[in-house]
């Protein structure tokens, strides 16, 4: 599976700003964003992980210590800060992070009276994506205005199941959401791909859950899937992807694996 979008020779691909969404908490959602990021960049690609979480673990997954942050995409949202301006590098090559902190939790409520409040994170996207390949959104477990303004910037969604009983809990309710966003502030916006984590090979109930979902959503399905890793759950502690944290484990196998099917491949200038 693919969803590269191919460009003509000499041309650089159109950037794809993806948002991770699922409004059910615990699926590995930002786990996914982390390092399906660190993968793509490792690939050759140019990558920004906005962090539109108010908990911040992207952001300090990869190491950023977001007490420490002069500017946040809470800044960006609120104050029309240029996104430019609070973003950070991080250890891997060519990854970088617009980090999120505390102050955003209270912008659901915040951004309520704002004038064109749905759209603040895609005009300030629309300035910097030249810079990049992929921009990925890591939106909260909630359908509030973050996530909305999340799915309102992106050109498509990737959706993380973890492979367990209630897997497709609350999943209607996404896709509803998705399709409401679509119609009335970003048209042809979809689920381009569906990411099963927490695969537990020595159950069947993994496998009927994977079967499941591949039976409602057919090729979006990748067909890696993330395996349920100790190591995946330590690298965040120490602000480290798993392909720096432990780049031989099972996990960063598999989100390698992930991370080609989603591109296609690297890009033409890294071959």
């Amino acid at each position: 599976m693919t969803n590269a979008t191919a460009a003509p020779e000499g041309q650089k691909a159109i950037p794809r700003i993806i948002a991770m969404a699922n409004q059910k908490g615990g699926v590995g959602k930002t786990t996914t964003t982390i390092n399906l990021g660190a993968c793509l960049a490792d690939l050759g690609y140019r990558v920004l992980l906005v962090d539109l979480d108010p908990q911040g673990n992207a952001s300090t997954g990869l190491g950023l210590n977001t007490r420490e942050m002069e500017t946040s995409i809470y800044d960006v949202l609120l104050h029309e800060t240029p996104l430019e301006d609070c973003l950070e590098a991080t250890a891997v090559k060519n990854l970088f992070v617009a980090p999120s902190n505390l102050d955003l939790a209270g912008a659901e409520i915040e951004l309520v009276p704002v004038m064109g409040r749905e759209t603040r994170l895609k005009k300030a996207i629309a300035a910097i994506i030249d810079q990049f390949d992929y921009v990925l959104i890591d939106c909260p477990p909630s359908l509030g205005l973050l996530t909305v303004n999340g799915l309102t910037a992106a050109n498509e969604v990737i959706v993380p199941i973890q492979c367990q009983y209630y897997a497709l809990e609350g999943l209607g309710q996404l896709l509803r959401n998705v399709d409401l966003v679509s119609r009335n502030l970003n048209p042809g916006l979809g689920v381009s791909t569906i990411i099963c984590t927490m695969f537990d090979t020595r159950t069947k109930l993994s496998s009927d859950v994977v079967a499941e979902v591949r039976e409602h959503f057919g090729d979006k399905v990748c067909q890696a899937v993330i395996p349920h890793n100790v190591r995946l759950a330590e690298a965040p502690s120490h602000g480290k992807p798993i392909t720096t944290f432990d780049p031989s484990s099972t996990g960063a196998k598999a989100y390698r694996a992930v991370a080609l099917e989603v591109s296609g491949g690297a890009p033409e200038r890294a071959r």
